[in-house]
């Protein structure tokens, strides 16, 4: 395999020295010292103002929440130089909205966000920064120019001269040391500004939780909006062909009695397999999203399966307010589920469902007299009910010691 190496010339490496990034540092190093300064000055002023004013609580609690209002403009600003300068883009901190007008939990809730304490700590070390940073440069740059200048002054009058030479390797010394103060003043400042500004590890990780949280709510909501568009369409499609169907062959198998024996067997047969293929497409249907789910609501959802359960189930549901459809519909799915379990596993004699809304909590009760054990481990129905209510952040508890009874107790948030 061949390898290229990019051979750079002498004058290249000289002329990057002094190209476009060095003179963007320099502006950036000098730049910062006026707007690290007056940030200083104005978190500096009303923190005075806060203290000398105590007595009077209306001043210092207007002063602090001016200044926690203007610390993120000020940030802002900062971040804003840096782009413009340096190119670097610093993460912008999410912050929450404040859930109440009064002004001491404003304040409350503000000192408790650490990332506001590393903003003011950057802001108050900056003028340091810049103003230790911009004197260098500032002093390097100069000095260039003022060696520079006494150079040409010694060579014109007076010719060939050790000043003048010694002017000369001033100048080039400083020359060459000004981008490289620069690069290392800019460097400095990068990193306070990336510690202090920016957002840390763990607010990271909390925003990209919250983005997968969000992300995971919208694949919930897409897939329960898709599947109530399968029950519409199928319910609205294939079921009414099947009933047509059903409906002529039923006709057929009572008028057209005068046909042969293997014509009518046939027309009977054909009858009851399109009565069976219609009941397992409600089924179906039923299964993948109930329409009375949609237009009445999770009382009479949960109606109809309990009327269909093959043990007596008593049933309670006290939802005055309605839930969003997809909490509606986890609800009904995990009742279902476990009627369908009691029904097949536990050998019970009578079931209880309770339902009812607590704040912004749905709980739902599933209890049955029958022989226990259930294990979420031993089985797919119990493990199915716990990922369903955990996709919704939703708190799933079994209580099924051996011999019984069994309850089943669920939270779901209401929003």
């Amino acid at each position: 395999m061949a390898i290229s190496v990019e051979m750079t010339s002498p004058w290249e490496r000289v002329r990057g020295h002094w190209a476009a990034p060095a003179w963007l540092r320099t502006a950036h190093v000098v730049t910062g010292f006026p707007i690290a300064l007056a940030s200083a000055a104005v978190i500096g002023g009303l923190t005075a103002a806060s203290i000398l004013m105590i007595w009077t609580v209306v001043v210092p609690v207007a002063s602090l929440m001016l200044l926690f209002w203007l610390v993120p403009v000020l940030t802002r600003i900062q971040r804003g130089r840096f782009n413009a300068f340096l190119g670097l883009d610093i993460p912008q901190v999410t912050r929450r909205p404040a859930r109440s007008w009064n002004p001491f939990k404003i304040l409350y809730q503000e000192a408790r966000v650490a990332s506001t304490w590393r903003q003011l700590g950057y802001h108050l070390v900056a003028p340091l920064i810049a103003g230790i940073g911009s004197l260098l440069v500032i002093m390097a740059w100069s000095g260039a120019l003022v060696a520079i200048a006494f150079a040409v002054q010694m060579w014109v009058e007076d010719g060939t001269t050790w000043p003048g030479t010694l002017a000369t390797l001033v100048a080039m010394g400083l020359l060459v040391t000004g981008p490289w103060v620069a690069r290392g003043v800019t460097a400095l400042d990068e990193y306070a500004a990336a510690a202090l500004l920016g957002p840390s590890q763990k607010e990271l990780l909390a925003q990209r939780v919250e983005t997968l949280q969000e992300s995971r709510a919208e694949v919930i909501d897409a897939a329960d909006t898709e599947r109530r568009r399968i029950e519409r369409d199928l319910h609205d499609g294939t079921q009414q062909r099947l009933v047509w169907l059903a409906m002529n062959l039923g006709m057929a198998r009572a008028t057209l009695t005068d046909l042969p024996e293997p014509a009518t067997k046939l027309i009977s047969q054909a009858h009851e397999e399109a009565k069976l293929a219609l009941k397992e497409l409600r089924d179906l249907v039923q299964g993948l999203h109930p329409a009375v789910l949609n237009d009445q609501g999770l009382d009479a959802a949960l109606s109809g399966i309990a009327a269909r359960a093959p043990v007596p189930v008593r049933l309670s549901v006290d939802v005055r307010e309605r839930v969003t459809p997809t909490i509606e519909a986890v609800a009904f799915f995990v009742v279902s589920e476990a009627l369908t379990n009691i029904a097949k596993h536990a050998g019970a004699s009578s079931a209880q469902v309770l339902v009812w809304r607590e704040a912004d909590r749905l709980n739902l009760v599933i209890h049955d007299d029958g022989r226990g054990g259930a294990d979420p481990a031993g089985g797919s129905g119990l493990r199915g009910l716990s990922q369903r209510v955990g996709s919704v952040d939703g708190d799933l508890r079994i209580d099924s010691p051996p011999g019984g009874p069994t309850t089943i107790r669920v939270e779901l948030p209401c929003t």
